[in-house]
C-alpha cells in the first residue's frame, strides 16, 4: 500500500477559516444578486466576531495557562493562535478588497452610496448638522481618560471613538477621551439626495463635530476603534449557587472579560494605538489596523432597504404540503401517517400549530417540550403558557446555557414558571440540545402519545433561512422513548434502553460508529455498501477514524458538511473513497442526517448532533430512524440533492483547500436549494390536481448495489 505522506486530520480552528472564506466567496460572486452579497459580507463579520469570542479566547485562555498539549491535528494551542493569526490577516485583507469593490464601486453604481465627509453636498452637510446638534449630542457622552482607572467599561464590539486633544492648543500636553457610539442611534445615518440610499457612517459623521463636546481645546485626531472580548465564560455548575442566577453573573463576566482583539482605525496615529494599548492593557499582537470601517456586519442594514426587490433572491415563500392545509387537523393528520417536512422550503406552520392546537385541545393532558433557541417574541412559548393556563400538564426543559441566548432563555423561564409550566433548566454539566416536543392525548382507544423531533430549533424566524428538518409521528415506540427521554432530564436519572431512539451523551457515538461499522463488514462480506451524510460539523476523531476503515475497505462515502470539517478525504490508502462537498447559499444548511446502505435495506436517521466531541460527550441529543417508506424517500431525494449541487457547492482537496464546483460543460447546472423549492412545489401542484403521493427522483434507496464511485 502507497505510503501516506498528507496529515489525516484537519486543525478544526483552521477549517472553520475556510467554511468562513467560502462565505466571503459568495460576497465576491457577481453571479449572486448585489445585496445578496452584501449579506453575505456581512455574516463573515459578525461569524467571525463569534469565532474571535468564542474559539480564539478560549485558546487564548487555554496557551495562558501554558497547556502545550496538542490537538488530533498535531498543534499546541500556541500553534494554533499562531496559525490562525496569519490565516486571519488574510482572510481580513480579502474582506476589505470585497469591502472596497462591492460597497464603494458596486453599490454606488446602483444608488447606494456611501458618502464620505469631503463628498457631502451642502444640503446633506447642513442636514448632518442637524441630526449632530438634535439627536447625537444630547444623547454620546464624551469620557475624559487620563489613567486607565478611568476608563469606562467598553461594550464588546461597540464602536468607539478615541479623540486626541490638545487643551488650549498645547502639543505637549496632549488628552484623551473616548466617546461610545451608542448601538440604538443606528450606523447608518440617511443623507438627502439622488439614488436609492445615500448615507453616512456614525463614526464618520461625528468625526465632522467632535469639536462640540471640547470646547476651546483644539482636536488633533479622532480615531474609531472597537473590542472584542472572550465570550468563553462557563458557569460553574457544582457551585451552590442556583444555576439561573449563575448564568446572569456568566452573562455579566462576560461584559467584563479579557479583551481578545483590538481593532483600530489604520489613520490612528501611533500616539493614539500606543494609548489604547496601554491603558486597556493588552498586547501588541492584540493591536489591528484596519483599513476601512469596522464591524462590517453593520452593512447588513443595507439589504432591508425597501424598493430593492431586484437586488435580492427571487423570494421563495414556503410551501405547505396538501393535506395539511389549514383546515387539516394536526392530530388527525399524523394519526393517519408519519409526515416529513423539510425547512425552509416547507412551512414551519404546522410545528407551531401542532404545538398551539395542542394548547387548545380538551383531550391533550400533558405537553413536554424543549426549548434552545427562540425567537423574541416566540409563539411556541406563548402556546405553552396557554396550555398551562388551560390545566394541562406542561414541562418545558429550557437550556440556560445557550451561548448568546442566555438572556432570553432566563426570561422565559421565568415567564413559563409564572404561567404553572413546570420549568427545567437543562441538566448539569450538558447541554440540552435535542429537538423534542411529546403532546400525551386522551382518545378513543386510550392515551397516545404524538411526537414532534427535529433537526432545528423551534424558532419560526430562523426556520425560514435554516434548512432543517422536522418529522412527526404517533409511533408507539418513539413515543415511549420520547417519555422516557423526558423522565430521565426531569427526574434526573439514568435513561432506560430506548427502543428507536439513541440519545447523547450515552450511547450516540457508539450507534454511529456500529453504523459505520456494518457497512465496512458488508463491504467485506460483498455486499453493497455505502454512506451519505449530512451535517454542519465533523470534528470527532473516533467517528473519522472509522469512516478511514470504511474506505479503506471500498464503502463509498459521500459527505455533505457545511462547516468545519477534520477528515481529508480523497487520500490513497486512506480515504480514497470519501468526498466531502460543502454547501453556501442563501439558506443556512443546518440538518443532520445519515443514510447508510444497511445491506440493500436502507436505514435513514435525522438528529440534533454534529459529530463532534462537544455534541456528544457535552450535549443532550437525538437521533431519530425514519422507518416510513415515504419520509425515508423523501430524505434520500434530499440528500442525493445536496450532494448533487455543482453551483454553490466546494469540495474539499486532500491537502484541505476547497475548490468550487462548476457544472462539466454536458452537464446541467444544479442549485440545490432552487432545486428542491422547485421539486417541492411540483409535487403540491400535482397534489392539487389529485395526485396524493411524493414521488421519488432517484437517489440510493432505488439501487443499492451500485457503486458511486465515492463522488458528488
Amino acid at each position: 500500500m502507497k505510503k501516506i505522506s498528507r496529515p489525516q486530520f484537519f486543525n478544526r480552528e483552521l477549517s472553520w477559516l475556510e467554511f468562513n472564506d467560502r462565505v466571503l466567496s459568495l460576497a465576491f460572486d457577481t453571479a449572486q444578486p448585489l445585496l445578496e452579497r452584501v449579506k453575505f459580507l456581512a455574516i463573515t463579520a459578525s461569524n467571525l466576531d463569534e469565532f474571535l469570542m468564542v474559539r480564539v479566547g478560549g485558546l487564548q485562555a487555554v496557551a495562558q495557562r501554558k497547556m502545550n498539549v496538542p490537538d488530533f491535528s498535531g498543534l499546541t494551542p500556541k500553534q494554533q493562535l499562531s496559525a490562525i493569526d496569519f490565516k486571519l490577516n488574510e482572510f481580513v485583507r480579502r474582506q476589505y478588497e470585497c469591502f472596497q469593490k462591492l460597497i464603494n464601486e458596486d453599490c454606488k453604481k446602483a444608488g447606494i452610496v456611501r458618502t464620505m465627509v469631503d463628498g457631502l453636498s451642502d444640503d446633506q452637510a447642513e442636514h448632518c448638522a442637524y441630526v449632530f446638534e438634535h439627536e447625537l449630542f444630547p444623547v454620546l457622552t464624551p469620557i475624559a481618560v487620563s489613567a486607565p482607572a478611568h476608563v469606562p467599561l467598553l461594550s464588546n464590539r461597540s464602536i468607539y471613538l478615541c479623540v486626541r486633544i490638545s487643551p488650549n492648543g498645547a502639543a505637549s500636553r496632549q488628552r484623551f477621551a473616548v466617546i461610545h457610539c451608542a448601538k440604538n442611534i443606528g450606523r447608518c445615518i440617511g443623507l438627502p439626495g439622488d439614488g436609492r440610499f445615500q448615507f453616512m457612517l456614525l463614526e464618520d459623521l461625528l468625526s465632522l463635530f467632535v469639536n462640540r463636546f471640547f470646547p476651546g481645546e483644539r482636536v488633533l485626531e479622532c480615531a474609531a476603534f472597537r473590542v472584542v472580548r472572550n465570550a468563553d465564560v462557563r458557569v460553574a455548575e457544582d457551585s451552590p449557587t442556583q444555576l439561573l442566577e449563575a448564568m446572569e453573573n456568566v452573562i455579566d463576566a462576560r461584559k467584563r472579560s479579557s479583551i481578545v482583539r483590538l481593532e483600530i482605525d489604520r489613520k490612528a496615529s501611533p500616539p493614539c494605538c500606543s494609548f489604547l494599548q496601554a491603558t486597556l492593557d493588552i498586547s501588541k499582537t492584540s493591536v489591528h489596523r484596519i483599513d476601512g470601517p469596522l464591524d462590517l456586519s453593520a452593512f447588513m442594514r443595507l439589504t432591508e432597504l425597501h424598493g430593492c426587490e431586484e437586488m435580492h433572491d427571487d423570494p421563495l415563500k414556503p410551501l405547505t404540503p396538501v393535506f395539511i392545509n389549514s383546515a387539516a387537523f394536526m392530530f388527525d393528520v399524523i394519526s393517519k401517517r408519519p409526515v416529513l417536512l423539510i425547512h425552509p422550503y416547507e412551512s414551519f406552520d404546522p410545528v407551531l400549530r401542532f404545538i398551539d392546537e395542542a394548547a387548545s385541545d380538551p383531550d391533550v393532558l400533558a405537553i413536554k417540550q424543549t426549548l434552545y433557541r427562540t425567537s423574541r417574541a416566540s409563539p411556541v412559548v406563548a402556546s405553552l403558557i396557554r396550555a398551562a393556563e388551560n390545566g394541562k400538564s406542561v414541562t418545558a426543559v429550557v437550556e440556560l446555557k445557550a451561548r448568546f441566548d442566555e438572556e432570553r432563555n432566563i426570561e422565559w423561564a421565568r415567564e413559563l414558571e409564572d404561567a404553572g409550566v413546570q420549568v427545567v433548566q437543562g441538566v448539569r454539566n450538558l447541554k440540552t440540545h435535542a429537538k423534542i416536543c411529546i403532546v400525551v392525548r386522551r382518545e378513543s382507544h386510550g392515551l397516545q402519545r404524538y411526537v414532534h423531533v427535529g433537526t432545528g430549533n423551534y424558532n419560526e424566524i430562523t426556520a425560514r433561512i435554516y434548512s432543517d428538518v422536522s418529522f412527526f409521528t404517533a409511533d408507539p415506540d418513539i413515543g415511549a422513548d420520547a417519555s422516557a427521554f423526558f423522565n430521565a432530564i426531569t427526574g434526573r436519572s439514568e435513561p432506560l434502553s430506548y427502543r428507536r431512539l439513541s440519545a447523547a451523551p450515552l450511547g450516540l457515538r457508539e450507534t454511529i460508529i456500529g453504523l459505520i461499522d456494518a457497512e465496512t463488514q458488508h463491504k467485506k462480506q460483498g455486499l453493497p455498501a455505502w454512506i451519505d451524510a449530512k451535517m454542519n460539523s465533523l470534528v470527532d476523531q473516533s467517528i473519522i477514524e472509522s469512516l478511514y476503515a470504511a474506505s479503506r475497505a471500498g464503502v463509498s462515502i459521500r459527505l455533505n458538511v457545511r462547516g468545519i470539517c477534520c477528515l481529508a478525504p480523497g487520500i490513497k490508502g486512506l480515504s480514497e473513497n470519501i468526498s466531502v462537498v460543502s454547501i453556501v447559499d442563501r439558506f443556512l444548511e443546518h440538518s443532520r442526517i445519515l443514510s447508510v446502505c444497511n445491506g440493500g435495506t436502507t436505514a435513514v436517521f435525522i438528529s440534533s448532533a454534529d459529530w463532534m466531541p462537544r455534541n456528544l460527550d457535552k450535549r443532550v441529543e437525538l437521533f431519530t430512524p425514519i422507518d416510513d417508506p415515504a419520509c425515508r424517500t423523501r430524505l434520500i431525494d434530499y440528500l442525493d440533492t445536496c450532494l448533487s449541487d455543482n453551483t454553490n457547492s466546494w469540495r474539499l482537496l486532500p491537502g484541505g483547500e476547497w475548490a468550487r464546483n462548476v457544472p462539466a460543460s454536458a452537464k446541467k447546472a444544479v442549485r440545490c436549494q432552487r432545486t428542491l423549492y422547485e421539486r417541492y412545489n411540483d409535487v403540491i401542484r400535482a397534489a392539487k390536481r389529485g395526485a396524493t403521493m411524493f414521488r421519488p427522483h432517484g437517489g440510493r434507496e432505488k439501487s443499492p448495489a451500485k457503486k458511486s464511485g465515492g463522488k458528488a
